[in-house]
């Protein structure tokens, strides 16, 4: 029983504390005066009466009423219902002069004669009955203003001693005693909350989705502030927000209406749900954290910073959808035709109660199944219940989930375990619906109006809980009459009441309560049902991994195999087992396995079985989580201890030692769960033990009371609990002393389990708690301790014992304090005695020094122990001079986004594997085997350059069996990926070391520090980087060039030979008549130039000489691109000249020593113009097409300022020229001078009319011309990216027109960038006499001279009508742009890790493609034009990226010669090295470039041959691989070619001219192409079989993008061995595999491999049909003891055979055909026939046979018979129709010569050898070329033998002529031949 009221009180207005307008309240009377004890009177209640502030108003307002509620100390609530009316006051200001005055001054407002206080008559009562409270005050104010007969005394005193019970569903009346009746309903359960119609209001007001906001804030601990202006319903509010979090209760501050005068309560950093009246709104807004509800507006504001955790889907989704069928069943038929008619939602009473029930059904599937996660620790005298969090959350499969995690760590749920955790207590609605409704809310889940129904049946009960007699009679209160409500005259005031008489009821009411006979209330108390188990509910969820039961059945199998000591078996089987334990269900039954091996405790192990369990145990723990939610380490636990292995005598060492790299055993929440689950299961076992009787043995309790055993801990807590009262005082104490003993041994227990898990095993080296103090922190990651914590630990164990026992102690320190923490916690919580606790502090130092003794012994021991078998590391294979830098540290190579190498797509698992990575000073080496077993035997190697390193950064890798520290991963710009994991043994410290090592090398301060240099030397060169000055004297740069001059071949004067390209029989000796071929030098005294000398001294003549013999100069002369000689023998006739203006590299630094420049150019101008642009680097000749003679020039873009000076035309001339107006007209006469040694222009020269322009034009232009020229347009278009419909590009005759545009029409330039925004404007070129401009059509004539020019740098030009010269404005790719690409291009071919895009995809992104595309294109109309007779100059950017690569690509394109091995290296040499192309500065080389990044100019051009070699297989000398390996080497460093930027540098460094003068160390190569030459003599991996070149042809490729391929050079690898660019290692490492593979000669040996694509060198294990025939002659000689043939003579004598035979039926070629198939023609050949290499290789037939050492191929023209035949049958037996010894003649004068004939009627032959011995055919004649056989007669010179012995071979070509030995062998020979020709 309760009293409905606690306190009356009145409250009125303070006159005497006004302030400023602002008043106060104070109370006029209480009622009792004296607090009651079980409730005192709350303060500060009149600030609560007018939350706004107590204020006077000029008119009288309608009284109000509201609820507010206090909560007190105790957290109690107090329901304070005020009833507020309004009182006439005479004005106080008249009443109180001098206040009057001041307020007189303050403002000149007339005051009201009337105004009106407020008076509160407040109720106080600890229940919440409004609609009672209002009706009790209301008659009170109505018996005052009615002046009512009852006295107001006596309706107080009935109200305070109304009595009525708390619950149980029964219903009062009560009386106040003024005619009225009021009837209570109390509810039939106090657990549930009362609501009335607060919910569905809330939700009226704010909608569904805010109030599921509202309800996860509050849950999850936020702060909630609702605004409105109504304080009833900010209570409501209020009140239905807490209704709807049953069964959690809120535990935090909760004002539903809080005071102006109290804001600042707001700023509290509790949580809290207040309500605040919308008048204070302002003040509200500068709050950061709280989240708003305006109920007046119906927003809910959310502030930034706050992130509210939502329910887990799917319960949010089917949560807002019951709501809404409960709020708004019209919803759902909305849409339909004929509608029901009744989908009225229900009564708002109803409506709330579904509403709450929707909550209910919420929170039943939010806690199912939390019974069985509590553990019961203590059961008498009260019961002590916890929650185990990690196990529900992982049962429920919900350890992500963010809300429901917050929610279980709250204030609120810990409140609902403590509170419903008892199993014996009184049950309601939500422990039923939790227990046994679990399963139909499953399956009704997903069925929307089954949840509805259900939600209905829910309702009711909540319904009927608040009102158990809905029919009862209505209440009778009387309400005051309407003119008492608006009064006219003075309301008398509310009086003061008489304290006596109302005092007198109170105590007369006491008196009663007394006597009265006490109230039982009749609780009816049972054992809480738990409901389904959490497994059987969650499996649906299950696990990420599914675990079959194969796998299961593996991890059962690997166990057995285990204890069998079946270890091989084991091994096999181990991958598979510790992929298997990344699931759930693997993990557990791997426990349960280990369990059934555990006897007595204890099992000891043998040390490879050890190794294994430890492995596997570790593996297991490695993916639990620090909360261990699947209970697998709680399973480990016990088995940690028990699995040991002798060590020695009386050493034992467990498992337990090796196990502690988890953080998992630092976490205090494992531990207290652990504790508490284990202590459930004892004390259960306790009172199992008591009830069964302690004499019954195990075997009886087994049988006779096997049902008792599957009673769980709760079921026997309830049963305890129900018996207690009935057990005498003595048994009470006894039981209580057993559990809590029992709490006691356990926590004992503990105190040495985990001193096991966390004190390591090196106690020394403090290697367990590295990162955090375990006594500091609850969640640290595992087994480290710093020696901070220790160091502030004052108490050392043993201060005198020195320093190892000090930091040994350390690590004692830490963990004392985490288990002396732990302690505490959970003795405190389960009730242990004080005494027990001193005591168990005092042992747990002993224990933990105890272990830490023990540990040592066992430490000692187990480093005498071998180690575990890790796989050797394997030494790699070095080069010659290079050196290890650091010895191999053991790692794992980690698989990346790559999957060819992991097994995945088929194939051996290769990666990961184990091994050392090794730095050189040349290289990274990684070197392995795989961890896999079965693929163990293999070698992994991964290596790169470390010049080529591009990116290297840090990561983490956790491996599968292992911890795993750190890792690294390192990429380079060859295309290799090296991703590895530091294994433990290495130090971290030791990663640094290495990183520093790698950088240093890979940015060496100078060049000298690079591979190329270092390489070979013993001591490691340093060299002092002095900074040099950039105006450097020239007088220094001579003495250099005297010092290097020094060092070059003494020279021999040669006379000039005129260069022809060579043939096939001299071509290899080219290189040597090169270096023969000497230039005489001669210079004519430069003026210009005052810094020089007037003549050149001898020693620099020297340094000339090795100038002249530079690669530049070697193909001026080749080209006939003029001489180097006296200016007064200087042929006038030829138009260009080899200029030496820079011979000191003073004009330009980048570009060569000599230059080609036009005869009538002097140097002193050459100057002038080179200031123009930028670096100085002027247009230079670099190419001359020999049939048309137009050449092809290069320079850099021009300066900013000399754009428009360039095409400026000296319109208005001045008396005095102005500098730029000079240097403009030197550039045009320098232009106008390459244009005038063009011969089609000389033919046309003193034109000045367009007729005579294009009749010169065309008199010169052939037919070849006419066809080509529409093909130049389109090209242009392309180009430049020209709309078709401009006006004026092509003539009317067809042939070719400038490109030019109008005003009008403008230049999209979509073929490079289709964003661009501007259309650049056409270029008007306005006439020399300043006339207007010339129509464009009449300009129809080709330009003289092409110039490339960058977009950009063009803008602004106009240009002369008749200037012979036009521009061609292209956009090029920026250097930025190809850095950018490159990176993407890497990331695409070398995925870090799986990528969800494809690799095309990622390729197509890398717009590398695009790039090359732009770059081919624009080289091909470069060539389209040179070869219709223009002159072409590029003139792009600085003049050493895209120009280089673009003037090279033409050069390739036009020119045969530069095709070929010695032509492409001189291109190289001469574009890319002496041109200044800045190789170390894009290579980031050194330190100095480092920043500027890698830029792969040179590896863009090698594409885009290698596209071109694609497109055009017969017409390179040089194969794919070619390509590669200078893909390789230019960025390796391991040749000093592809050094510096420029000769410039190179002279200055004395590398220029080293390579002839220098052969110190022979077995260092410092060129690549000497090198590639060497390489080439030994093998033909550099030849491309397939050569075989047409006359004079130009290429010209397709450029589009569909028509390139990705070079495999980006993808390929090969895991066997490194990339396979560095020869002498894989010379190595074959004679390596040939020793090992040696001793297994007795096996039977099998000739078939299998060949994995990403591990094997497929050009080495599958060479292409020539290579493998030119190897197994050499390997036959090899046998036969001959002496080998290099490989080019023996296929020359192949090709010679083969043109020898084919002379008379083939024109001449280039160089003669091995491959010349006839269906090929000239037309299909330039269009670009693609044969692949691998297409090719293995369809030739090359029969090399012993017998028949040549077989001819199909030549162009007929196709010999032989020649089919050669292709089937290349075997030794051979039909031999006839055979003998014939004389043949020879050429003419040449003796007679016996040779052995062989008469071949199958292959339809006469063939020819030397001896009859003699395998090697010398030639043969083929019989279907033979018209006659005749008598022939002898000559001067043959042998003398008898005339009959002589007779001729007549065929199509010659006639060969015979002598037998005697007559009847000649007629024999004749017959045979002639039968032979009438069988065919």
């Amino acid at each position: 029983m309760a009293r409905l009221a606690d306190y009356f009180v009145v409250i009125g207005y303070d006159l005497d504390k006004r302030v400023e307008g602002e008043g106060q309240g104070c109370i006029l009377q209480r009622f009792p005066e004296k607090d009651w004890e079980d409730s005192p009177f709350p303060q500060g209640i009149e600030l609560f009466c007018q939350p706004s502030g107590w204020q006077v108003v000029p008119e009288q307002q309608p009284a109000s009423f509201f609820v507010a509620v206090l909560t007190d100390i105790n957290s109690d609530r107090h329901y304070c219902a005020c009833f507020t009316f309004w009182e006439c006051l005479d004005n106080p200001q008249k009443a109180d002069g001098s206040r009057a005055d001041e307020a007189d001054e303050e403002a000149d407002v007339v005051q009201p004669a009337r105004v009106f206080a407020p008076k509160s008559l407040v109720l106080v009562s600890q229940l919440d009955y409004t609609e009672v409270f209002r009706n009790c005050l209301g008659l009170i104010y109505t018996v005052h203003v009615d002046d009512l007969s009852v006295p107001l005394e006596t309706v107080i005193g009935n109200l305070l001693t109304c009595v009525i019970p708390l619950a149980g569903g029964s219903q009062r009346t009560i009386t106040l005693g003024a005619g009225d009746r009021q009837v209570i309903q109390t509810p039939i359960s106090d657990s549930l909350p009362v609501s009335g119609c607060s919910v569905a209001q809330l939700f009226r007001q704010l909608g569904i989705v805010n109030v599921l906001y509202l309800f996860c804030a509050a849950l999850t601990e936020h702060k909630i502030l609702f605004l409105s202006s109504s304080y009833q319903r900010l209570t409501d509010a209020c009140r239905g927000l807490l209704a709807i979090m049953f069964p959690l209760k809120y535990s935090f501050t909760y004002v539903p209406i809080l005071p102006g005068k109290l804001l600042e309560v707001l700023s509290t950093p509790t949580p809290f749900i207040i309500g605040v009246n919308s008048f204070f709104r302002s003040e509200t807004q500068e709050l950061l954290d709280v989240i708003i509800a305006d109920l007046d507006g119906g927003t809910v504001t959310i502030p930034e910073c706050v992130h509210i955790s939502l329910l887990p889907e799917p319960l949010l989704q089917q949560t807002q959808t019951a709501l809404s069928m409960v709020l708004d069943p019209e919803l759902e038929v909305a849409d339909q035709a004929f509608p029901p008619q009744s989908t009225q939602p229900s009564a708002l009473k109803i409506q709330d109660k579904e509403i709450r029930a929707v909550f209910l059904w919420l929170f039943a599937r939010l806690f199912q199944g939390y019974r069985w996660c509590l553990h019961i620790i203590r059961i008498h005298p009260e019961p002590v219940i916890r929650f185990h969090k990690a196990a529900f959350l992982g049962q429920r499969a919900l350890m992500e989930d963010d809300f429901l995690m917050k929610v279980l760590d709250g204030m609120a749920f810990a409140a609902f375990v403590s509170e419903r955790g008892p199993p014996y207590r009184t049950t309601d609605l939500f422990d039923d619906l939790v227990a046994n409704q679990v399963e139909r809310i499953r399956q009704e889940e997903s069925c929307p109006h089954k949840v509805l129904n259900h939600v209905k049946e829910l309702a009711e009960q909540l319904f009927k809980n608040e009102n158990p007699y809905p029919a009862v009679a209505m209440h009778k209160v009387q309400r005051p009459s309407d003119s008492s409500l608006n009064p006219t005259q003075n309301q008398k005031p509310f009086p003061v009441l008489d304290e006596v008489s109302v005092q007198l009821f109170i105590d007369h009411a006491a008196a009663k309560l007394k006597t009265a006979p006490p109230v039982v209330k009749a609780e009816v108390k049972s054992m809480v049902p738990s409901g389904p188990p959490l497994g059987d509910t969650v499996d649906r969820n299950g696990c990420v991994m599914a675990n079959s039961a194969r796998r299961l059945e593996v991890v059962r199998n690997c166990i057995s195999y285990i204890f069998e000591n079946k270890m091989l078996e084991a091994k096999k089987l181990m991958p598979a087992v510790l992929r298997a334990l990344k699931g759930r269900g693997a993990r557990l039954c791997f426990t349960q396995e280990l369990n059934q091996h555990v006897l007595q405790n204890r099992a000891v192990l043998d040390d490879q079985q050890f190794d294994y369990i430890v492995r596997m145990m570790n593996c297991t723990l490695q993916d639990c989580s620090h909360m261990d939610e699947h209970g697998v380490a709680a399973a480990l636990l016990p088995l940690v201890t028990a699995f040991c292995r002798k060590l020695g005598a009386g050493i034992t060492q467990f498992a337990y030692s090796c196990v502690q790299e988890h953080t998992v055993w630092t976490n205090m929440q494992f531990w207290e769960a652990m504790f508490y689950s284990d202590v459930q299961n004892h004390i259960r076992a306790l009172y199992l033990e008591t009830e069964d009787g302690e004499q019954h043995s195990i075997s009886q309790q087994q049988d006779g009371s096997g049902s008792r055993k599957d009673i769980s801990a709760l079921e026997l807590a309830s049963e305890q609990s129900r018996l207690w009262p009935t057990f005498g005082k003595e048994m009470q104490a006894e039981l209580v002393q057993k559990e809590e003993s029992t709490v006691f041994s356990q926590a004992i227990h503990y105190a040495n389990r985990m001193s096991y898990l966390l004190l390591p095993l090196d106690t020394s080296k403090n290697r367990l708690l590295k990162s955090s103090g375990l006594g500091d922190v609850e969640s640290v990651s595992n087994s480290y301790v710093t020696n901070s914590i220790a160091g502030s630990m004052a108490e050392s164990y043993d201060t005198e014992s020195g320093f190892e026992d000090a930091e040994s102690s350390d690590v004692a320190n830490s963990v004392v304090r985490f288990i002396n923490r732990f302690v505490d916690k959970v003795c405190n919580e389960s009730g242990v005695t004080n005494e027990h606790l001193k005591a168990l502090h005092i042992m747990i130092p002993d224990i933990v020094q105890m272990h830490i003794e023990t540990l040592d012994a066992v430490h000692r021991e187990s480093k005498r122990l071998p180690p575990i078998q890790k796989p050797k590391l394997l030494r790699p294979t070095l080069l010659p001079g290079e050196e290890l830098m650091m010895d191999g540290m053991r790692v794992h190579l980690v698989p990346d986004g790559r999957d060819e190498a992991t097994g995945l797509m088929g194939g051996p698992a290769l990666l990961p594997a184990e091994g050392a990575i090794f730095l050189t000073t040349y290289r990274l080496i990684f070197k392995g085997t795989p961890t896999d077993p079965l693929v163990g035997e293999q070698v992994v190697t991964r290596s790169f350059p470390i010049a080529s390193l591009t990116k290297e950064k840090k990561i983490s890798v956790t491996a599968i069996d292992q911890y795993v520290q750190e890792g690294l991963q390192l990429r380079s710009c060859t295309f290799q990926l090296i991703k590895i994991a530091f294994d433990e043994e290495v130090e971290s410290d030791l990663v640094e070391v290495f990183r520093k090592h790698l950088h240093k090398l890979r940015y060496p301060q100078h060049v000298h520090g690079t591979f190329a240099f270092t390489v070979g030397q013993c001591g490691k060169l340093v060299v002092e980087h002095k900074t040099k000055d950039k105006n450097q004297s020239l007088k220094t740069l001579s003495r250099n060039l005297v010092k290097t001059a020094k060092r070059t071949i003494v020279r021999q004067n040669v006379s000039r030979k005129k260069y022809s390209p060579p043939t096939w029989e001299n071509r290899s000796s080219l290189q040597s008549e090169l270096d023969e071929d000497e230039i005489s030098v001669s210079e004519e005294v430069d003026h210009s130039v005052l810094t020089l000398s007037s003549t050149i001294r001898s020693s620099d003549r020297q340094t000339m000489s090795n100038v002249v013999e530079r690669a530049c100069c070697r193909d001026y002369q080749r080209l006939g691109l003029g001489t180097l000689s006296n200016s007064l023998t200087r042929s006038k006739s030829e138009p260009f000249r080899i200029s030496t203006v820079n011979r000191m590299y003073s004009i330009c630094r980048s570009y060569p020593g000599l230059l080609i420049v036009p005869q009538t150019i002097p140097d002193s101008t050459i100057q002038r113009i080179s200031r123009c642009y930028r670096q100085n680097r002027f247009p230079v000749v670099c190419w001359r097409n020999s049939r048309t003679k137009a050449v092809l020039l290069r320079s850099a873009g021009l300066h900013a300022k000399g754009v428009v000076g360039f095409f400026k035309s000296p319109n208005t001339p001045t008396a005095v020229p102005s500098q730029a107006d000079s240097t403009s007209l030197e550039q045009e006469k320098y232009l106008q001078a390459i244009i005038g040694s063009m011969p089609s222009y000389s033919e046309s020269s003193g034109r000045n009319t367009l007729s005579g322009f294009s009749s010169a034009h065309m008199s010169t232009s052939d037919s070849a011309d006419k066809l080509r020229q529409p093909k130049i347009g389109m090209l242009m278009k392309q180009v430049m990216g020209v709309k078709e419909e401009v006006p004026g590009t092509f003539s009317r005759g067809g042939r070719w027109g400038s490109i030019r545009l109008t005003g009008s029409g403008a230049l999209r330039l979509s073929a490079y960038n289709p964003d661009v925004g501007p259309r650049l404007a056409g270029f008007e070129s306005p006439q020399p006499n300043g006339g207007p401009s010339e129509p464009l059509f009449l300009r129809q004539q080709k330009a003289f001279l092409y110039i490339i020019g960058d977009k950009s740098q063009l803008k602004g030009g106009k240009q002369d009508a008749f200037q012979q010269w036009e521009v061609v404005p292209i956009e090029v790719c920026d250097v930025r742009q190809v850095k950018n690409s490159f990176k993407k291009l890497i990331k695409a071919c070398m995925p870090s890790s799986v990528t969800a895009d494809g690799f095309l995809r990622c390729v197509e992104e890398s717009e590398w493609m695009s790039l090359l595309h732009r770059v081919l294109q624009v080289s091909v109309l470069v060539v389209e034009l040179l070869d219709t007779g223009s002159s072409a100059m590029v003139s792009l950017e600085d003049g050493w990226d895209v120009t280089t690569q673009v003037v090279s690509l033409v050069q390739l394109l036009s020119d045969p010669y530069y095709r070929t091995f010695d032509g492409f290296r001189l291109l190289v040499e001469k574009e890319w090295l002496s041109f200044g192309h800045r190789f170390s500065h894009r290579g980031a080389q050194t330190l100095a470039s480092q920043s500027s990044g890698f830029t792969p100019v040179f590896l863009q051009f090698l594409d885009c041959v290698h596209q071109i070699h694609l497109q055009f297989p017969m017409e390179f000398e040089f194969s794919q691989y070619y390509l590669k390996f200078l893909a390789y080497h230019y960025v390796s460093n391991r040749f000093r070619t592809f050094l510096l930027d420029s000769d410039y540098e190179r002279i200055e460094l004395g590398v220029l001219f080293e390579e002839k003068g220098e052969r110190k160390s022979p077995l260092v190569c410092k060129s690549v192409w000497d090198y590639i030459d060497r390489l080439n003599k030994k093998a033909p991996v550099f030849y491309n079989y397939m050569f075989s070149p047409e006359d004079e042809e130009v290429l010209r490729p397709y450029t589009f993008i569909s028509n390139l391929k990705l070079w495999d050079f980006y993808t390929e690898e090969t895991l066997s061995e490194a990339p396979s660019y560095d020869w002498e290692l894989r010379g190595r490492q074959e004679r390596a595999e040939e020793v090992a593979d040696k001793p297994d000669t007795s096996a039977p040996v099998t000739q078939r491999r299998i060949v994995w694509p990403c591990y094997d060198n497929l050009s080495k294990v599958m060479p292409d049909a020539i290579s493998k025939l030119l190897q197994d002659l050499q390997s036959l000689e090899a046998e036969l003891g001959q002496t080998a043939e290099r490989w080019k003579d023996t296929w020359d004598k192949i090709k010679m055979t083969q043109r020898t035979d084919a002379k008379p039926e083939s024109k001449p070629s280039f160089s003669s055909s091995l491959l010349m198939a006839s269906n090929l023609s000239h037309q299909r050949r330039s269009q670009g026939v693609c044969l692949q290499e691998s297409a090719v290789g293995p369809s030739l037939n090359l029969g090399l046979d012993c017998e028949g050492g040549a077989t001819s191929t199909p030549v162009p023209g007929r196709t010999s018979t032989s020649t089919l035949y050669s292709q089937f049958q290349s075997t030794e037996s051979e039909n031999r129709s006839f055979e003998g010894i014939l004389y043949k003649r020879g050429s003419i004068l040449k003796p007679w010569r016996p040779r052995w004939f062989v008469l071949d009627k199958t292959k339809h032959q006469l063939r020819y050898y030397n001896t009859r011995q003699d395998k090697e055919c010398r030639g043969f004649i083929d019989l279907a070329e033979v018209e006659a056989v005749t008598s022939g007669s002898p000559m001067v010179t043959s042998p003398k033998i008898t005339e009959k012995a002589y007779f001729d071979l007549k065929t199509t070509k010659r006639v060969f002529c015979f002598c037998a030995q005697d007559a009847a062998s000649a007629q024999q020979w004749m017959d045979s031949i002639q039968s032979c020709l009438s069988d065919a």
